[in-house]
């Protein structure tokens, strides 16, 4: 017999999972399928941000950034292994925004988002401050220092899967939607898995379409719905170079053309620049970094730094396509970064589709998406708001104990390094103690795939986060790729091949991690 379920979501990504996340743990009965990796799309490709998003002022979205700057503290505080405070320096260009309007921004900034934990915005003289040390002498003269907070954005997917798992959802990677007809007041979802071929169909009582760049092609596999919302896609790209410089705040650095990249310190060893915003057309799943937007990160760092950035110095570069709602905004960099829900009840049953929306308004996205949804599930009013304080996995601590951890992690298991003890603590806070488990020695977490990553922890990801590629693991779940070379990732696809972990009840709906 199909199961029927409250709801079901089609899309892995971090607005799916969020959702997830939310609509379990108010007590329904959650199914998600994502056709590849969770976080495979649009969420692991993002610049790593959870800010307010300063230069949307300009375009006068003060809701979408009051409702993010808001969301900042509040991310930080249930995942703060993942999360962190992150301070931006903003030098004065001459020939651009005047001082008067940045220090404009900065006081809104500061002050109509409820900052309560994060510092305040400060002037620098960049002549004296360590931070004017990178840049050009003498043509930056004064700056103005103000916070935002990183983030590790496909672990903030996963996590959020893994506790809409804990609650009872059910997530099935690597399975794709075919087909989504109603039937009897119900939704029959169709799904291939994309390795075995399998095929699988349940039934649902409300759909949400969360497939991000793919939203369109979702509504394309029978649904009944003639969407009049339509999805604008909007390629940004990234470069990642060897650290540029030893302190460790990042850059927000303005351009000619009126935008603006940033330069942020990355993974310890490196430096992440961007994003580009350009419009996109074409296969999201085939998006790649271009020559022309390599030589554009490289360009507009350089007309900062004292020392250039080339495209040769590039060690990995990354490119996404945002599915943004398409406002008829004449600019990819002006097209509005705000959600726009469009629900169809088509027969009688809930189709939620979802266009935009941004990492850091995911938690609020997810609230609003279920508010929409009330009417038709059982437990939509119960533990409304429940998401902004109960922690995600590993984030049950204050927010100023990550060091904490990593020195009890050290002390417990006193063969760990200190960069491996730190690495696990920022992946996995309180649930790094499960993964190492009762190991006494290097030896006991098994094979050593290089870069501190072990048997152990491989094990751990594919038993307990959906991995089953090296590639989910290298640069998603962790960014070891970095550090790691093309034969020891070669070397760790092989172990998984002959391997073969089989997936544990733990991914199943109410296991628990």
């Amino acid at each position: 017999m199909e199961r029927v379920f409250d709801l079901a979501i089609i899309g892995g990504g971090v607005n799916g999972c969020g959702i997830a996340r939310d609509a379990a743990g108010r007590g329904n009965s959650v199914f998600l399928c994502e056709m590849n990796d969770l976080a495979s799309g649009t969420s692991s490709w993002s610049t790593k941000l959870v800010h307010g998003g300063l230069r949307y002022l300009e375009y006068y979205e003060f809701r979408l950034v009051r409702e993010a700057l808001i969301e900042r503290e509040i991310l930080w505080g249930i995942a703060p292994h993942i999360i962190r405070p992150l301070r931006f320096v903003l030098p004065h260009h001459a020939g651009l925004r005047p001082a008067w309007l940045l220090r404009l921004g900065l006081f809104l900034y500061d002050h109509i988002g409820g900052r309560h934990l994060l510092p305040a915005t400060r002037s620098v003289d960049l002549t004296r401050d360590e931070v004017g040390k990178p840049l050009i002498p003498n043509r930056y003269t004064r700056a103005f220092e103000y916070s935002d907070c990183f983030v590790d954005d496909a672990r903030l997917v996963v996590l959020s899967a893994r506790d809409a798992a804990d609650k009872g959802a059910e997530i099935r990677t690597r399975t794709r939607a075919t087909e989504i007809r109603q039937e009897g007041g119900l939704w029959h979802l169709s799904m291939v898995d994309t390795i075995t071929g399998a095929r699988s169909t349940i039934q649902a009582r409300a759909l949400v379409n969360a497939g991000g760049p793919w939203v369109e092609d979702v509504l394309a596999r029978g649904a009944g719905v003639n969407a009049k919302a339509k999805v604008r896609l909007v390629q940004g790209s990234h470069i990642v170079v060897k650290k540029l410089y030893d302190h460790d705040r990042a850059y927000m650095f303005q351009n000619a053309d009126g935008r603006i990249i940033f330069v942020i310190p990355y993974q310890d060893d490196f430096t992440l620049i961007g994003t580009t915003d350009r419009d996109y057309e074409g296969d999201p799943a085939k998006v790649k970094a271009t020559p022309e937007e390599i030589q554009y990160l490289c360009a507009a760092a350089s007309e900062y730094l004292a020392k250039p950035v080339k495209p040769e110095d590039v060690v990995w570069d990354y490119s996404g396509v945002r599915p943004l709602y398409d406002d008829g905004a004449s600019e990819a960099k002006a097209a509005t970064r705000d959600y726009v829900f469009e629900l169809d009840t088509p027969g009688g049953v809930p189709l939620l589709s979802i266009y935009g929306g941004k990492i850091t308004t995911y938690r609020r996205l997810a609230e609003e998406a279920l508010e929409r949804l009330a009417p038709y599930l059982r437990s939509s009013k119960s533990r409304e708001g429940w998401t902004g304080k109960w922690p995600l996995p590993g984030g049950d601590m204050d927010v100023s104990a990550v060091d904490t951890l990593i020195g009890e992690l050290q002390r417990g298991y006193p063969f760990l390094s200190a960069e491996h003890a730190r690495r696990l603590a920022r992946a996995y806070g309180t649930r790094a103690p499960k993964l190492l488990g009762d190991a006494k020695s290097a030896a006991d977490l098994g094979q050593s795939f290089g870069a501190t990553l072990t048997e152990r922890e491989v094990r751990y990801l594919m038993a307990n986060e959906w991995a089953v590629s090296a590639e989910d693991i290298v640069w998603r779940r962790s960014k070891l790729g970095l550090r790691l070379s093309a034969d020891q990732i070669a070397a760790l696809n092989d172990w998984i091949a002959t391997h073969g972990v089989q997936q544990s009840p733990l991914l199943e709906a109410g296991g628990r991690s």
